[in-house]
């Protein structure tokens, strides 16, 4: 099996980009990532991650126009769906057509364009990922089931909402200093939770996670080249090797679990791409977990082994998950406050932990030498979870 590195990266910024096309953004970020790699053709397949094209845009067909605006003819062309983790999905396919040897240059995509319906339409269309009949007839969004699965871990771990609101604080602070971020302006504890006018700031959205718990809806794409490393010379810059990628799932319904706060699929995961890499929790110098809600960032901090279960707050508490601590967390800003274009979050993550690998970062959120970073994308909420692991470019 082929060794597999990323050569090239590229992003838009997220937030409205309803000016624009869906295939363009995506193209956008695609030119990026090879200028990046240093390279304008010689792709042999463009795999795309997207979630909604067809319900959002109207538009089916993405991979296929994506090749043709870039005038890549006659590189192959997949679209990868997997919900929300549907950017990393796309990674995983790309990987494995090198690693086959059935590729040796793959141009990873992901977009998705969300604000060209109202934040109603953008709710109900991710609602859709539920159950047809045991879930969605009764309101049940994912905002709803964050809802749900925040009171019983509060219940059962103590968790206040005033310490949920310390890493929406971090997380906005790590956005501020990210150009591709949706959401780049800091908030302080005391306007979000701790004067009498927080509750007007910081509003209930599905009690008890408030407005400042949840992500934006966003726009956005990102991009990777992929080559095999016996081809990296062809490429500008060394490559960023994949260490190892672990995906699982879980039951489609939540009630269908024994208990709904072990999220099985994302510690399956994350097993199998330690076990790939040939690593544990310990070797991770920094993480991008998918917080679309942020209660998500305590609860994936603990089933990939990085705490133990309901004390990942002491270390947000202690700071020890801002960019200059033992273990950095969403330096980006996470899904919080960079953003969460649903489909392409996934390749985003995998885009930071390649700027991070190569110190590529901006001041004030750049981890200091990293060797491993690690991407946890929660699709569904937690019925399909791909884990992605990145090592420092030797």
């Amino acid at each position: 099996m082929k060794k597999v590195g990323v050569v090239g990266i590229g992003h838009t910024k997220f937030g409205n980009l309803s000016d624009y096309e869906l295939v363009d953004i995506m193209a956008y970020a695609s030119l990026n990532a090879m200028e990046d790699a240093g390279i304008a053709g010689g792709i042999d397949q463009v795999v795309v991650g997207n979630m909604g094209a067809g319900i959002l845009n109207h538009q089916t067909g993405i991979e296929s126009a994506l090749v043709s605006t870039l005038n890549l003819e006659p590189a192959s062309a997949e679209l990868v769906s997997n919900g929300p983790a549907s950017g990393s999905s796309a990674f995983k396919v790309g990987y494995m057509a090198i690693a086959s040897g059935m590729a040796d240059v793959v141009l990873v995509t992901a977009g998705e364009q969300m604000r060209r319906v109202t934040g109603w339409e953008a709710t109900d269309f991710v609602a859709t990922l539920s159950h047809p009949q045991a879930e969605y007839p009764y309101g049940l969004t994912l905002a709803a089931f964050g809802g749900i699965f925040l009171r019983a871990y509060m219940e059962r771990y103590g968790l206040t909402e005033r310490q949920l609101s310390m890493i929406a604080v971090k997380d906005h602070e790590n956005a501020a200093k990210n150009p591709f971020a949706h959401v780049q302006l800091p908030v302080t504890l005391e306007a979000i939770a701790d004067t009498r006018d927080a509750p007007v700031i910081n509003p209930y959205v599905a009690e008890p996670l408030r407005m400042y718990h949840i992500c934006p809806v966003s726009d956005g794409a990102a991009s990777v080249v992929l080559c095999s490393l016996d081809a990296a010379q062809r490429f500008k810059k060394k490559p960023v090797p994949v260490a190892g990628i672990g995906s699982a799932t879980d039951t489609h319904c939540l009630h269908s679990r024994k208990d709904p706060l072990d999220l099985k699929a994302v510690r399956l995961s994350a097993e199998r791409a330690y076990k790939m890499a040939g690593v544990g929790p310990g070797d991770i110098s920094f993480a991008e977990l998918h917080d679309a809600f942020i209660i998500l960032e305590l609860c994936l901090a603990e089933e990939v082994g990085f705490f133990k279960k309901g004390e990942a707050i002491k270390a947000v508490e202690a700071g020890e998950t801002r960019p200059e601590g033992r273990l950095p967390i969403n330096p980006s800003g996470g899904l919080k406050a960079k953003g969460h274009p649903v489909g392409a979050s996934g390749l985003s993550q995998i885009h930071e932990l390649v700027k991070q690998l190569r110190g590529e970062a901006e001041e004030g959120r750049q981890v200091k030498n990293p060797k491993y970073g690690m991407a946890v994308n929660f699709g569904g909420f937690g019925n399909n979870v791909v884990t992605t692991i990145l090592a420092q470019p030797r």
